[in-house]
């Protein structure tokens, strides 16, 4: 919610407590006065306070200030983070290959700053071995370990069993990280271009360079071929 201030002859009240642009404290004046005060100043007269009585309003350069104000919450929300659950499901008797390629994609949801809800689904008479659950969940736990921590242990939901994985770094530093990681890849990647640009110019110098010695030997004719004696 934003509130539109008064500025210079939209505010029509007969006088004002008047703050100077340093913050000092110039006392009730009349609204002429105030004005004036304004224009000598260059500066523009800015009801900060409407319903205090008399009204209090501020000398300063009101372009600037609203200047300032929208930076500051452009960058307020930029420094927002929304709070992102997301969810992975296993099975208690997870094969090796689906379990790492599950891990992979937690791995990658912690590392981006979000949270993650691991639901173990228990079917038929795995109801009856929740400890399977258990183990597998402290496992993951412990392999994203440098990534994430247990926000809410293990619990039996039903026939499913849940926990909540936390990132260690907030979204906002995780977006920095992820986007010098992005960047690091970019500068390797033209490094490796570069290199293999500057292998095949020497390539093709080493081939000019045979070339030019081969066209510049004496070809052999018939007499090089005989025998002096």
């Amino acid at each position: 919610m934003t509130i539109e201030l008064r500025v210079n002859e939209r505010i029509r009240v007969p006088e004002v407590r008047l703050v100077g642009p340093n913050g000092e404290q110039v006392g009730i004046v009349r609204i002429e006065d105030a004005l004036r005060l304004a224009q000598e100043a260059d500066l523009d007269l800015v009801e900060v306070a409407a319903t205090a009585r008399p009204p209090v309003c501020k000398l300063m350069d009101f372009g600037k200030y609203k200047y300032e104000t929208a930076q500051k919450a452009r960058e307020s929300r930029r420094n927002q983070t929304n709070t992102v659950i997301k969810e992975m499901k296993l099975r208690p008797k997870i094969d090796p290959h689906d379990y790492e390629t599950k891990k992979g994609h937690v791995v990658r949801f912690l590392r981006a700053g979000d949270k993650v809800k691991i639901t173990i689904m228990f079917r038929g008479r795995e109801q009856s071995r929740p400890e399977l659950g258990f183990r597998l969940l402290q496992r993951l736990a412990e392999d994203v370990g440098e990534l994430g921590f247990v926000e809410s242990s293990p619990r039996q939901d039903g026939r499913n069993m849940i926990m909540v994985l936390g990132p260690h770094k907030k979204k906002s530093e995780a977006r920095v990280d992820v986007e010098a990681e992005k960047a690091k890849k970019v500068a390797e990647h033209e490094a490796e271009q570069e290199a293999e640009r500057v292998e095949r110019a020497e390539q093709l110098k080493q081939f000019e360079a045979e070339k030019a010695a081969g066209a510049t030997k004496k070809p052999k004719g018939p007499a090089d071929n005989l025998d002096p004696e």
